[in-house]
């Protein structure tokens, strides 16, 4: 039969796609009284039975019986000769019920509407996968890699649906391959075209707040609070934490006894470098562990600039710094304070090695004075600009930038 047809094929297609009973037996109740619209005008004297266990169903149309001749809408209403010959005990005013089989609605009819079935459940699908990943963003997702393309890796979830992990929201170092298994946090979900496009990320602060809530169970219970986290993706994260019970150390516990609890984090995060940082309201020392693990001898803030002034003996600016100027720049970030680098100068300061200039001389400057024996910034001091044009392949120019930017180191 064309309706066992029909439903069997909408049954396949509800479990597949896993929507709800209620919404299962009101999408088909609703397709059924659409084809009643379409033959008979109206709906309204019609019942739609679907049997929520099996599918089954039974449609049955209520008509008046009307004496000959008053009959004014065969939709609604019916002669007591046509009764007759059907239930000859109704009489006028009674109901006459008729159930009416799916199959005399034609094939036509039947084809039409299993196509707006097929329409109405991907339409129904597509809502619930948003909604479904609208509340999830922030959580992490694990898939697994379907394609990898130039600028994108499509991932499919447990369900087979699609998560598109942009290049730009991948870990410099991450490569994926079909088949692999990829943890990443949703980051944005939005519809396109009616079709729900969800975005993940394995760069955004999120995913790295997550991974610490699944690796320390005092940050779960909210023991440990995250105040707030920067990074610089493969590179160096700082995670700013603070602790609510004085029995805990916020930082030994994110940490864990030798490194157990972050070492799991950092794997996933292709070796990025944590920095777990105790918060605290006092500026100053909040700066001073931010810049960690370069240790500082003095600060001067100017809160109206937003800016923090930062002296450190010679050996600590490079520390300070960072490699690529990540530890400066994310310390910055956490504090939201713009800090300026200055090394610690005094009559008695010792010389300064020519590679701590490094992020001011190209390098290759620097190989010029060393090939004459000049490795300290005091021995180029030491010799007028002539002296040192004559003896390297430098030009005056570049030669008395280079003693500006030495002496300034000692004024």
């Amino acid at each position: 039969m064309e309706s066992i047809n029909l439903i069997d094929s909408f049954q396949e297609f509800k479990d597949f796609k896993n929507i709800d009973r209620p919404t299962v037996i009101s999408v088909l109740e609703e397709v059924f009284r659409s084809m009643l619209r379409k033959r008979f005008g109206t709906d309204e004297n019609c019942d739609v039975i679907v049997n929520p266990d099996n599918g089954d169903l039974e449609i049955w149309r209520t008509r008046t019986v009307m004496e000959d001749g008053f009959s004014e809408d065969d939709d609604l209403e019916i002669e007591l000769a046509d009764v007759a010959k059907i239930d000859p005990d109704l009489e006028v005013g009674d109901d006459f019920i008729e159930q009416i089989t799916l199959e005399s609605f034609g094939r036509r009819a039947i084809l039409a509407a299993r196509q707006t079935l097929v329409s109405k459940i991907l339409e129904l699908e597509k809502d619930e996968i948003f909604k479904n990943y609208k509340d999830r963003v922030g959580e992490i997702v694990t898939g697994e890699v379907y394609q990898v393309w130039k600028k994108e890796t499509l991932v499919l979830d447990d369900d087979g649906n699609e998560l598109i992990l942009p290049k730009t929201e991948q870990i410099p170092a991450d490569y994926f391959k079909k088949g692999d298994s990829v943890r990443a946090v949703v980051d944005k979900v939005e519809m396109l075209n009616s079709n729900p496009k969800i975005i993940i990320s394995r760069t955004a602060p999120a995913f790295l707040q997550r991974l610490f809530e699944l690796e320390v169970p005092e940050i779960f219970d909210g023991l440990i609070t995250i105040k707030k986290i920067v990074r610089e993706p493969g590179e160096r994260a700082k995670v700013a934490v603070e602790s609510y019970d004085d029995r805990i150390d916020p930082v030994g516990a994110c940490v864990g006894m030798k490194g157990s609890r972050i070492h799991g984090i950092v794997r996933e995060l292709r070796n990025e470098n944590i920095d777990v940082i105790n918060f605290t309201n006092n500026i100053s020392l909040y700066i001073q562990r931010a810049l960690s693990p370069a240790k500082i001898t003095s600060i001067k803030l100017d809160d109206e600039t937003m800016r923090a002034a930062v002296y450190l003996k010679p050996d600590q600016v490079s520390l300070a710094i960072g490699r690529g100027g990540h530890n400066i720049k994310l310390a910055g970030k956490l504090t939201g304070y713009e800090i300026d680098v200055y090394r610690e100068s005094s009559e008695e300061e010792e010389d300064v090695d020519l590679e701590e200039f490094s992020d001011e001389i190209d390098g290759w400057i620097i190989d010029e004075f060393k090939k004459i024996g000049l490795d300290t910034a005091k021995s180029v001091i030491a010799l007028t600009v002539a002296d040192l044009v004559k003896r390297t392949d430098l030009e005056e120019e570049t030669v008395e930038e280079v003693l500006g930017i030495l002496r300034s180191e000692f004024e």
